[in-house]
């Protein structure tokens, strides 16, 4: 019988991707493993491959299409001796558009159902029977529930953005009728629309540049962080000189290839990601992820580092730093960084990680705090290095130095464990060869 070729969930969270092109044409043979078309989702993009040998017997999206809906036939392979009659009504696979706005309804106003939590994972959302509404719950809470007799989707949520926690599932009683929306929904739902915010801007003062999945994306995500985790923040001043002097001396005993070109270049970013690492392995606690249900240890230092990229940016993962060298961390970040500029890294590569680093040093920022990206428990933000007046002793010396700050999601890395933390990086950074230790 035909196969369907289905749009494929490229990230756990992924719920709609774009179909930039299709590599194969009706009436092409296809084996297993043939790629047929480019996927792209808001930070990257994939090629599909045919699951089955056969010939493309309709091509049901159009390359270009977007918010084309997760799971939802894009194409038709058919088997030996079938034809394109055989071939079955599938499902619109494209979600459906927002009505323009229109001020006396409000479109510009958030009041869609929320996104699901980052942390809820495949199953941490389901459809209310008989409605069209989400229910965000998480997997905890949906398995009480079921063995309770209560309605999930009755129940109205503490969590993040009305998420369904176990609490919620042992204070509710069987049959329970939907509670009212909670204020901060209320409140959300004053917020001015599309159309107010315009009026306030002269006529032909502006143009209005559509935004797409990856700023959505990040405004998404950093405006649940901010607010939906107590943010708290820390900041040390570090002395580089060990560390610029020891950077010299291993670039410059660094092996060259046939063309006389040095094999590495470590950078102090590199120093940086193997410094946070080391010092998860010495404060483990701050190694940490925040759940509702439980504190995620994580037994490796897996350290996301943000990158620029056109229209946004990206946190690739640097798995399991504290068993890498500075060479290999400086080899995986220029591979990455030069794969995130055309979009081509796998979701896995930026999906996970405990921690994260943003480095703003080389744009002359002296100082600023990031926002934590969940899952990760914490972030260090590192400012530009300079030459400074340091009092030591009884004498005032120059040194070079850099501030970093630690932001912590403080239900998980309390003040003294966030100190500790990046006492710990500092250690690391002043004196490199503890590293090698």
């Amino acid at each position: 019988m035909p196969v369907n070729v289905l749009m494929p969930a490229l990230s756990p969270t992924m719920e709609k991707g774009k179909l930039a092109k299709w590599l194969k044409n009706e009436g092409d043979t296809v084996k297993s493993g043939d790629v047929l078309a480019e996927i792209e989702t808001d930070k990257a993009t994939m090629e599909v491959e045919a699951v089955d040998e056969g010939t493309i017997g309709k091509l049901l999206v159009a390359a270009g299409t977007e918010d084309v809906l997760v799971n939802t036939p894009i194409a038709v392979i058919l088997g030996e001796g079938e034809k394109v009659g055989d071939i079955a009504a599938s499902p619109s696979p494209v979600a459906a558009k927002a009505a323009p706005p229109s001020p006396a309804r409000g479109e510009g106003s958030p009041t869609a159902a929320p996104p699901p939590s980052p942390l809820a994972g495949e199953g941490g959302a389901q459809r209310a029977p008989g409605s069209g509404t989400r229910v965000f719950a998480s997997p905890l809470a949906k398995r009480i529930a079921k063995q309770k007799g209560i309605d999930i989707a009755a129940l109205l949520g503490s969590g993040p953005h009305g998420r369904i926690i176990l609490k919620d599932v042992e204070n509710a009683k069987p049959g329970a009728a939907p509670a009212a929306a909670p204020k901060a929904a209320a409140a959300l739902a004053t917020q001015p629309s599309d159309e107010a915010v315009l009026k306030l801007f002269e006529a032909g003062s502006y143009d209005l540049v559509p935004h797409d999945g990856m700023r959505k994306t990040i405004a998404r995500r950093l405006t649940e962080s901010k607010q939906t985790i107590p943010h708290f923040y820390v900041s040390v001043d570090v002395t580089l000189d060990n560390l610029l002097g020891l950077r010299e001396r291993l670039n410059l005993q660094a092996p060259k290839d046939k063309e006389g070109k040095p094999l590495w270049k470590i950078s102090v970013n590199d120093f940086i990601i193997k410094a946070m690492a080391m010092a998860m392995v010495k404060v483990p606690d701050a190694n940490v992820s925040w759940t509702d249900s439980a504190m995620v240890k994580h037994k490796h230092a897996d350290i996301g580092v943000a990158v620029s990229i056109p229209g946004g940016l990206i946190t690739p993962i640097v798995r399991k730093a504290e068993t890498k060298g500075l060479a290999q961390i400086s080899a995986e970040m220029k591979d990455y960084a030069a794969r995130a500029k055309g979009r081509k890294l796998k979701p896995e590569e930026y999906t996970g990680g405990s921690a994260a680093v943003s480095n703003m040093g080389m744009m002359n920022v002296k100082n600023f705090a990031a926002i934590v990206n969940p899952p990760h428990g914490s972030i260090l933000a590192i400012g530009t290095g300079e030459r400074r007046p340091v009092v030591r002793g009884n004498d005032i010396v120059i040194e070079q130095q850099m501030t970093i700050t630690l932001s912590t999601d403080h239900r998980c890395i309390d003040g003294a464990l966030g100190a500790e933390f990046i006492g710990a990086i500092k250690i690391y950074l002043e004196e490199p060869g503890l590293m090698l230790v």
